[in-house]
């Protein structure tokens, strides 16, 4: 059972990474979940200090996560069609079967967004700009967490490598 709860901890950490660019995906926090479930092991030993410490870093990188992108977009002058229309073109770029769609979505809903509202295209094109820029900006955040813990978690296997042989 413990082999289990590591192996699928290790797996939650690596989904960790992956959600830091996906919206449905709360990265930190599913990675911060591997933690919890190596706590749970007998085999492994990790401390309670680590494991709060590390909830409340992902509990506040995951209410930022709503900022970056509305303050990046409110920086270069747009409008909350503009954040829907990041969020709508996200989604839709993950789902959409083109390279790039990640990428080219949260721009194009910015973009078509600001549209919707009525801004001139110079002002939708620098609030698309803008949100993009948050979107980027956010996703790196978690993605450099994400890797943190991942190489925490590396490292407290390493350092209990003996228990597991």
């Amino acid at each position: 059972m413990d082999i289990f709860l590591i192996i699928m901890a290790l797996g939650l950490m690596i989904l960790g990474i992956i959600g830091s660019f996906l919206p449905v995906l709360p990265g930190p926090i599913t990675s911060w979940f591997g933690f919890l479930l190596l706590y749970f092991s007998n085999l492994i030993e990790v401390s309670k200090k680590l494991l709060i410490i590390t909830l409340i870093l992902a509990i506040i990188i995951w209410i930022t996560d709503y900022f970056i992108p509305a303050i990046g977009t409110k920086k270069f002058g747009g409008s909350k069609y503009g954040m829907i229309g990041t969020t709508i073109g996200l989604i839709i770029g993950f789902i959409a079967p083109i390279p790039g769609g990640i990428l080219i979505g949260p721009f194009l809903g910015a973009f078509v967004g600001e549209l919707l509202n009525k801004s001139d295209s110079e002002t939708a094109i620098k609030a698309a700009f803008g949100s993009f820029l948050g979107f980027l900006t956010s996703a790196f955040i978690k993605f450099i967490v994400a890797i943190i813990y991942l190489g925490i978690f590396l490292s407290i296997l390493w350092n209990q490598k003996s228990v597991l042989y």
